[in-house]
Parts: C-alpha cells; sequence; structure tokens
C-alpha cells in the first residue's frame, strides 16, 4: 500500500510540474496561428524569424542549459478552432508558454484562457489595440504594433501635411474601423482644421472597387485613409492601379510599405501610396539590420518581412527572460519581462511594464520604384520610436478601469 501511495505522489508530482511549465529539458513554446490561406504571407515570416533566433540560442547552449523546443497549431484564421488547439498547448502538450495569433478576435479569446490558465501568451500579429490595452492583463504581451498605435504615428505624420478635406474607406470590420479611427480621431486633436467629407464601407473580400472609386473621386478629397487589412491591401492597391486612383488623389493604408503588400505586386504596384509599417529591411541602413537580413536570407532565401522582425524578437524576449529570472517559472518569467530591454534591427526595444507592450519604432513613407530592386520601396520615410506616439501608460490604466 505505501508502494502505491508513493507512486501516485510521483505521478501527481510530475504532472503538477509539468502543469506549471517548468518540467522537462526544454522551453516548450506552443504556436497558435494562421498556417493556411493568404495570412501565411504574414504568419511565416513569424515562425520562420522566431525559429532563426531560437536556433542561435540552441546552438550557443540554449537557456539555463535547456533548448527551446516549439510545437504548432494551425487555426486556419477561425475564432473557435483557435481556442481549442490552445486549449490542447496548454493542457495535453504542457507548453510554458503560447505565441500568435494574427486573428484578432482569436488572440482575444486565447487571452482570456491564458488569463485563466496563467500562461504567458504573447502576441505576434494580431492589430487590435484591445489586446494590451483596455482587455490587457499580467499574462498577456503585445509583440508587434496595434491599431492605436499606427493611428497615432500615422496621425503625427499627417498632421505636417496640407491636407484638410479627408475622406475614409474600408473593410467593414472591427480592425477596418480601428485602423480609420485611430488615424483620424487623432489628427483631428493634432491639426484642428482637418474635416470628414465622408465615408466607404466594403465587404472583407471584396475585389471591385470601382463604385468607391467613383464616389470618393466625386466628392474630390484632398486626402484618403483606406483602412484594408489582409489580402485586401494588395487588392485595392491593384485596383488603384488600374484606374489611376493613386495619381489623382493621395491615399493611406497600414502597411502599404510593407514587403508583404508590396513584394507581390513587383513592379506593377502603385506609386505615390503612403504607408507604415514597423520593419524594411533597407531601413534603417545600420549594420545591425543589415546583419538581421544577411541571416535571415542566408537561412530562407528570401528578405524578412516586418512579421520576421516579430517573431525573431519574442525568441530573444523569452531567452533574456527566463535568464533574468534564474528559473523556467511562468511567474518569475513574467515579473522578468516587464521592463526589459533589449536591441533589435531597429534599435532598442522596450516591454513596457504599465501595458506589456514592445515599444517599436514607426517607418512612415511612401511607395516608389526602385532600381535595385523588382518591386516597389517606401521612399521618404519618417521615423517615430515608440516612446514618441504610444499611448501612455496612464491613458491604458484609465482605458483598462473603464
Amino acid at each position: 500500500m505505501r508502494k502505491i501511495v508513493l507512486f501516485l505522489g510521483v505521478v501527481l508530482s510530475t504532472f503538477g510540474t509539468a502543469g506549471s511549465g517548468v518540467a522537462g529539458d526544454t522551453i516548450k513554446v506552443g504556436f497558435v496561428d494562421t498556417y493556411t490561406g493568404p495570412a501565411t504571407t504574414f504568419t511565416n515570416d513569424v515562425l520562420d524569424g522566431f525559429k532563426m533566433a531560437a536556433e542561435k540560442i540552441n546552438a550557443k547552449g540554449g537557456v539555463l542549459g535547456k533548448k527551446i523546443t516549439w510545437v504548432i497549431r494551425d487555426d486556419k484564421f477561425k475564432p473557435d478552432v483557435g481556442l481549442t488547439m490552445a486549449k490542447e498547448l496548454i493542457l495535453k502538450e504542457n507548453v510554458d508558454l503560447l505565441v500568435g495569433t494574427i486573428n484578432s478576435a482569436t488572440a482575444l479569446a486565447v487571452s482570456d484562457l491564458c488569463k485563466k490558465e496563467k500562461v504567458p501568451f504573447l502576441v505576434t500579429f494580431s492589430k487590435s489595440d484591445k489586446i494590451t490595452g483596455e482587455k490587457g492583463h499580467r499574462y498577456v504581451f503585445g509583440m508587434n504594433e496595434n491599431t492605436e498605435m499606427a493611428g497615432r504615428a500615422t496621425a503625427k505624420a499627417l498632421a505636417k501635411k496640407p491636407f484638410v478635406k479627408y475622406w475614409i474607406a474600408g473593410d467593414d470590420y472591427e480592425y477596418g474601423h480601428a485602423i480609420a479611427n485611430g488615424v483620424f480621431d487623432h489628427l483631428k486633436t493634432l491639426n484642428p482644421k482637418v474635416r470628414l467629407l465622408g465615408q466607404s464601407w466594403w465587404k472583407v473580400g471584396e475585389t471591385d472597387f470601382t463604385p468607391y472609386i467613383t464616389q470618393i473621386l466625386a466628392a474630390k478629397p484632398d486626402f484618403v485613409i483606406v483602412a484594408t487589412g489582409g489580402g485586401g491591401m494588395v487588392n485595392f492597391q491593384k485596383a488603384a492601379q488600374s484606374t489611376g486612383f493613386n495619381k489623382r488623389v493621395p491615399f493611406y493604408q497600414h502597411a502599404a510599405i510593407d514587403l508583404s503588400t508590396l513584394g507581390p505586386q513587383g513592379q506593377n504596384a502603385p506609386e505615390g501610396v503612403y504607408g507604415t509599417t514597423n520593419y524594411l529591411f533597407y531601413y534603417p541602413d545600420t549594420k545591425e539590420n543589415k546583419a538581421f537580413v544577411e541571416e535571415f536570407r542566408k537561412a530562407y532565401g528570401r528578405y524578412p518581412k516586418s512579421g520576421a522582425l516579430y517573431g525573431y524578437m519574442t525568441a530573444e524576449f523569452i531567452a533574456k527572460s527566463f535568464e533574468k529570472a534564474r528559473k523556467i517559472d511562468r511567474e518569475k518569467f513574467i515579473d522578468a519581462l516587464e521592463g526589459l530591454t533589449l536591441p533589435s534591427p531597429v534599435g532598442r526595444m522596450e516591454m513596457r511594464a504599465c501595458d506589456h507592450q514592445v515599444t517599436l519604432p514607426m517607418f512612415f513613407g511612401v511607395t516608389m520604384k526602385s532600381a535595385q530592386y523588382d518591386f516597389l520601396i517606401a521612399g521618404d520615410v519618417v521615423s517615430f520610436p515608440g516612446k514618441d506616439y504610444m499611448p501612455s501608460c496612464a491613458e491604458i490604466a484609465k482605458a483598462r478601469a473603464k
């Protein structure tokens, strides 16, 4: 009987340790993200950037003598599937941490789960500002920019332009409205002279933009905020190019200058489109960024997109946080990650303790052709450091209090 009790004690102890994410010879990271369909143009770079950094860390002996490993689950861009996959990774795979996802609804659902299960969740591409804003908590971290950040940075750039009469157009879903409001609401504060002539909203996946372009041109705005995401980015740019829209009125899209948007179009992308992104492989022209690009191209045979930066830095923050904690423990990991600063290809990054949002530079530029590449790049790039445009800690606290 005594042997049975001792055996059960060992079993229960083993399961308890695994459940708290501190067992074994590895640090096990669970990825829940979209790995089928159009979203892979973003998510594959996140995963590849993470793998590149993790493999380099492992080659040097790992973290506290443990290697970083990863388990991948495809949520097929469906929140219910993503939540199921996250539960499986936590309860069956016993991962130490979760990483993902590009779908904001999925990210918010998984965030709630991780809060309940007390598992750190590092969000790598979802754009909802609610994730680290009003719905933020101890167990969720933002590793990329969100709509509020993009909106504020863009407003700072546009406030210095001569445009007064604006029009808003975009995909009729949360992201579209959030990015449009994020830009124009802050723009009104910075430049009270601007006014909104009207708005056009179309269903997600729309490919015929002719009626909307006709409506916009008839209103004669000085500038258009085009709030598209995912595949809508390229679809609208193709419509702008074919109709000459970009030559008649300047417009903005978040990620319009990102390689994810411009690369697939080659030389056929429209010139003169304003956009923002956190990463450009050719800017800044520093030894750190050049080294990152060279390493990524050597590993995968292509230029890194913004997702590669997010994934790479996620692995770096994970490793350094556990090293700082001196123990593979979730709660100590969180304490160590709060306020941690690390060098990156685009400058030093800090994980703010007040909202668990990483500070990223925002690059604002305009599409232009280049003799060096077979796709368009960004010209006239202006850089905004995170501290100059991100919501203050007081604003985050107020949003969460509501």
